[in-house]
C-alpha cells in the first residue's frame, strides 16, 4: 500500500483560525440581522429584500453540501466515471425548477410550500400531510449533515465527536434564532464564494501538475487504474438503479422544502427565475471541479490512501488539498467544509421551524388567526426544537453512512412533495383528498421501501439479501405518489378548488395578488 505524509486526524491551527474567523464574521452578520427580524415576514423571507443574484448564490450556498463536495469527490476519486452520476443527478434538477416551480411558487406562495399546495384546496389536512412529507425530508438531511460535522470535526481539529455536534448545533442556532432568513441567507453567500474559490484553487494547483490540462490528468488516471475509470458500470451496474437514483436527485431537488422555502425572499416571479439562472451556472461550475478534484485525488494521493482513510472516500478533497498546497491549505478547505455544513444546517433548520409555526401552529392550531409577534415567537421556540433534535439524531447515529440518508430524502422530496407541488400548480381537478393521498402514499412508501432495499435490509441489518432489489426507491414511490393523486381526485370531485382554479391561473402566470 502507497504511504503518504498527512496530517489530518492531528489539531491543524489553520483550520482551526479559519473557521473561528467565518463563525465570528457570520455571528456578527447576526447581530446585525437581527435588529431587522421583527415580523414573520422578516424572520421567515426577509422582508422579500433579497436580489436575484444574491438569492442565486445563497442557493447554491444552501444546495452545495458537504455531501456534494467531500462525498462526490471521493466517489469519483475511488470509483472513477460514475461519480458523475450523482453530480450531474444533483445538477439536472435546477432547469427543471427553473422552468415548471419558481414563477408559480414565488406568485403563489409565502413562506412554504405548502401555501401552493394548500392555495384552493383546504388547508388543515393538506397543511398536516404535507408537514409531515417535509419534516421527514428535513430530517433525513439533517441527520446527514449532523453526522458529517462530527465526523469531520473529529479528524480535522482532534475535538471529540460528541463536542463538535453539539457546537455545530449551538452556532446554527443562533444564526437562525436571532437573525432568522436575513442571517441564514448571508451565511449562505458567504459561505458559497469560500467554497467556490477554495474549490476552483485547488484545481488549478491540481492541474499544475499537469500543464492545466485535464486530458494529462485523465491520461494518467487510466495508466494508473486502467480504462475502467473513465468507463460507465463501476458504480451503478444495474440500470433500473440508475434510473431510480436519477429520479430521486432530479426531482428530490424540486420537492426540496429548504430549496423551496428560498424562493419566497426575492420580491417579485422575475428576480425568482433569475436566482434559479444564477444558481444553476454556480453549481454547474462547481460539479464540473469536483470532477476534477475526485481523478486528481485518484492520480496524486492514491485510491489506496483515500480509501484507508475513509471507505466511502469522503477526506479525498483533503488529501489532495494538502498534497497539492500544504498544511495550511489543508486547513483552509477543511474549514471551508465545515462552514459549509453550517450554512446548510441553518437552511435547513429555517425551513423546519417555518413548517412547525406556520403551517402546523398558524393555519391547523389557530385556523390562521393569529398575531405577528405570537407567529415570531413560535418560530423561535420551533427553532430551538428543532435545533435540539438536530444535536440528538448526531450524537445517536454516529458512525453511520450518511450517502444513503442523503438520497433518502431526495427520495422522500421527490416522492411526497414534488407530486403534490406539480399537481396542484398544473392539474384543475386536483382534490383535497387527492393531495394527502399522494403526500402519505410517497411518503411512507419511500422510507418503507428504502428499509426493505440493499442500503438498510443489507448494510445495515446484515441480512443475506434485500426484499426490495433496488437501493433507491423513487421509480416506484414517486410513481405511486402521483398516480394516488390522479385516482383519488378522479373518485372525489371537489368543486370548490375547481372553481377556484381560473383565480390560481391568473396568480400564477401574471403574479397580480402575489405577496
Amino acid at each position: 500500500m502507497e504511504t503518504i505524509q498527512t496530517t489530518l486526524g492531528q489539531v491543524n491551527i489553520a483550520s482551526i483560525i479559519i473557521f473561528f474567523t467565518f463563525v465570528a464574521i457570520t455571528l456578527g452578520i447576526t447581530y446585525w440581522a437581527a435588529k431587522k427580524t421583527k415580523t414573520t415576514s422578516e424572520f421567515y423571507a426577509a422582508d422579500r429584500s433579497i436580489s436575484g443574484f444574491q438569492n442565486g448564490l445563497a442557493l447554491s450556498g444552501d444546495y452545495m453540501s458537504a455531501a456534494s463536495f467531500l462525498g462526490i469527490a471521493g466517489m469519483v476519486s475511488l470509483k472513477g466515471y460514475d461519480g458523475l452520476i450523482y453530480s450531474i443527478g444533483f445538477l439536472v434538477g435546477w432547469p427543471l425548477v427553473m422552468f415548471l416551480i419558481a414563477e408559480p411558487l414565488r406568485n403563489l406562495g409565502k413562506f412554504t410550500f405548502a401555501d401552493v399546495v394548500a392555495f384552493r384546496l383546504k388547508q388543515k389536512p393538506v397543511r398536516i400531510a404535507s408537514s409531515v412529507g417535509s419534516l421527514m425530508t428535513i430530517v433525513f438531511y439533517l441527520i446527514a449533515q449532523m453526522v458529517g460535522a462530527g465526523s469531520l470535526i473529529n479528524v480535522l481539529f482532534g475535538l471529540p465527536y460528541t463536542l463538535a455536534v453539539i457546537v455545530v448545533g449551538l452556532v446554527m442556532m443562533a444564526y437562525v434564532l436571532f437573525g432568522g432568513m436575513l442571517a441564514t441567507t448571508w451565511v449562505q453567500i458567504i459561505k458559497a464564494v469560500l467554497l467556490l474559490s477554495g474549490a476552483t484553487f485547488l484545481v488549478i494547483m491540481t492541474l499544475s501538475n499537469f500543464g492545466m490540462n485535464p486530458i494529462a490528468l485523465f491520461e494518467q488516471a487510466t495508466a494508473k487504474y486502467s480504462d475502467a475509470v473513465l468507463s460507465p458500470g463501476g458504480f451503478v451496474t444495474n440500470p433500473w438503479d440508475a434510473i431510480s437514483l436519477g429520479l430521486a436527485l432530479i426531482l428530490g431537488t424540486a420537492g426540496l422544502p429548504h430549496i423551496l422555502m428560498r424562493f419566497f425572499t426575492v420580491p417579485d416571479a422575475k428576480q425568482a427565475r433569475k436566482s434559479v439562472f444564477v444558481a444553476t451556472g454556480f453549481i454547474g461550475y462547481f460539479y464540473i471541479l469536483t470532477f476534477i478534484i475526485g481523478f486528481g485525488a485518484m492520480v496524486l494521493v492514491g485510491q489506496d490512501v483515500v480509501s484507508s482513510f475513509d471507505k466511502g472516500g469522503n477526506m479525498a478533497a483533503l488529501l489532495l488539498a494538502e498534497s497539492v498546497g500544504g498544511q495550511f491549505f489543508l486547513g483552509f478547505i477543511a474549514a471551508v467544509a465545515f462552514a459549509t455544513i453550517l450554512a446548510v444546517v441553518a437552511g435547513l433548520t429555517l425551513s423546519g421551524a417555518s413548517t412547525l409555526s406556520h403551517d402546523l401552529y398558524v393555519n391547523v392550531i389557530k385556523k390562521g388567526k393569529t398575531d405577528e409577534a405570537g407567529e415570531v415567537k413560535v418560530a423561535r421556540g420551533s427553532t430551538v426544537l428543532i435545533g435540539a433534535l438536530a444535536i440528538i439524531l448526531g450524537l445517536t447515529f454516529q458512525g453511520q453512512n450518511v450517502a444513503f440518508m442523503v438520497g433518502l430524502a431526495f427520495a422522500i422530496a421527490a416522492s411526497s412533495n414534488f407530486p403534490s407541488l406539480l399537481l396542484s400548480i398544473l392539474w384543475k381537478k386536483f382534490t383535497t383528498k387527492g393531495a394527502v393521498a399522494s403526500i402519505v402514499t410517497g411518503a411512507g412508501l419511500s422510507v418503507l421501501l428504502i428499509i426493505l432495499s440493499p442500503t438498510v435490509w443489507v448494510d445495515i441489518f446484515r441480512n443475506e439479501s434485500a426484499v426490495f432489489p433496488l437501493k433507491n426507491p423513487a421509480l416506484i414511490s414517486m410513481t405511486a405518489s402521483f398516480l394516488a393523486g390522479y385516482l383519488v381526485s378522479k373518485f372525489t370531485k371537489e368543486q370548490s378548488a375547481e372553481d377556484k382554479f381560473e383565480d390560481e391561473k391568473l396568480r400564477t402566470y401574471l403574479g397580480i395578488g402575489a405577496e
